[in-house]
């Protein structure tokens, strides 16, 4: 039987790893990359309290890096209100580096 550290590891692993194949593969909207890259910060967050809880530190870091994902979130989330409103959707090919 498999031990419950090790699930908790691999499931943690595989959300990194979806995290990334699907910021990699859907590349259309930038929503759909918004959300993959916080898919992949949870996975580390998994990753992240497996490790400090094996070793028995204090928590305090995982409640600062999950803020810190929070913000990150929050900043994601305003800039996509922004582009949608200056340019009308989502989509990478409607936005254009060299316009102003």
């Amino acid at each position: 039987m498999m031990n419950f550290s090790l699930l908790w590891l691999i499931s943690s692993f595989s959300m990194v790893g979806c995290g990334l194949w699907s910021f990699i593969s859907y590349h259309k909207h930038l929503l759909n990359s918004l959300l993959s890259l916080e898919f992949m910060m949870l996975g580390i967050f998994w990753l992240l309290v497996l490790q400090i809880s094996g070793v028995g530190m204090e928590m305090y870091f995982t409640l600062f890096f999950l803020t810190l994902a929070a913000c990150e979130g929050a900043l994601g989330l305003s800039l996509l209100v922004l582009i949608v409103r200056s340019h009308g959707s989502d989509y990478f090919s409607v936005i254009n580096v060299l316009e102003c």
